[in-house]
């Protein structure tokens, strides 16, 4: 009895605190994705991550010359019959071959690269 009260208490308190480092680890391999394809201009923001093992995010925002502010998200859902692209929420399709094989690419780079930098461990 006193165990299930405990694992009451504690459990979903372990269960955030897994939650939220996993957010963290998800956060610091955004900002690594974000560089893969050169420096980040000073007031953008871009990310590139794994979201989960479906589903790949590009994130940008930026403020523009006037000062307006702007956002693009596209989320890459890898399924069995082909990859399925969406923008910001909208217009889902397939991605092309030569689309493809460049997130496969990136996906490689991603992969390399926070195994590098963030877990100190070379592929």
């Amino acid at each position: 009895m006193l165990r299930k009260i405990y694992g009451q208490i504690v459990g979903p308190s372990q269960q955030q605190a897994r939650q939220e480092a996993r957010r963290n680890l998800i956060r610091k391999e955004a900002i690594v994705g974000g560089q893969l394809f050169g420096s980040v201009p000073t007031g953008h923001r871009r990310q590139f991550f794994c979201l989960d093992q479906h589903t790949w995010v590009w994130h940008e925002d930026w403020k523009d010359k006037m000062g307006q502010e702007h956002s693009r998200t596209t989320r890459y859902n890898i399924r069995p019959n082909g990859v399925i692209k969406t923008s910001d929420g909208k217009n889902y399709h397939v991605i092309s071959p030569s689309e493809a094989r460049n997130l496969r690419e990136a996906v490689v780079l991603y992969y390399n690269r926070v195994m590098k930098d963030l877990y100190g461990q070379t592929v």
